[in-house]
């Protein structure tokens, strides 16, 4: 069994301070970021390692981390769970898909400088760049075509696929939709005859 990793609260985020433990979370799924080290090229970082409150979350419930308090005291799952439904609007929505993301395999990671909930990766960030901006609904709830054309297009640019990840929380269902985006112009330009 896998040795805990002892975690520190600061704010909204969890340090974890032992460095053997940092490079071990980091390089089992890629989860945190070394502090001050924007993009390591390596496992053998010499820092600390800075979780979000969603993965420590997942973490702690995975019995991969415990977390104390800026006291040093413990935090129980219960607790954090406290804190992540003060930090995140929608927490148990995301929750639901970002757990189910990671028991498939996928490295999540944060979608915010994509206007998204995740960016996904395959294998890991240094590896590949996240295939896929992951938007989280509670089903029922409306998207409108403004919202859509905006995540589409931004999506698009930065050559991603984009889902929306559907959730119905009191069933643990998701379901994900995904978009692909053309550009008509393209395909009247290649017909034949067409100038």
């Amino acid at each position: 069994m896998p040795k805990v990793a002892t975690g520190r609260l600061f704010e909204n985020r969890i340090v974890v301070w032992d460095k053997e433990s940092s490079r071990r979370l980091f390089k089992e799924s890629y989860y945190g970021k070394p502090l001050g080290i924007p993009k390591p090229k390596d496992f053998e970082f010499d820092a600390p390692l800075i979780l979000d409150l969603m993965e420590s979350y997942y973490l702690v419930k995975k019995g991969r981390l415990r977390v104390e308090d800026e006291k040093g005291d413990l935090l129980t799952a219960q607790k954090l769970d406290k804190l992540c439904l003060k930090g995140y609007p929608n927490f148990k929505e995301q929750y639901l898909v970002y757990s189910l993301l990671r028991e498939s395999g996928f490295v999540v990671g944060p979608g915010i400088k994509f206007g998204s909930d995740f960016a996904v990766y395959e294998h890991g960030p240094g590896i590949d760049h996240a295939p896929y901006l992951v938007q989280v609904q509670r089903d029922g709830s409306e998207v409108t075509a403004t919202g859509m054309v905006r995540s589409g297009r931004l999506a698009t640019t930065v050559r991603k696929q984009f889902m929306i990840a559907v959730v119905n929380v009191e069933n643990r269902k998701v379901d994900f939709l995904s978009f692909d985006w053309w550009r008509a112009w393209q395909q009247w330009r290649l017909r034949p005859g067409f100038r």
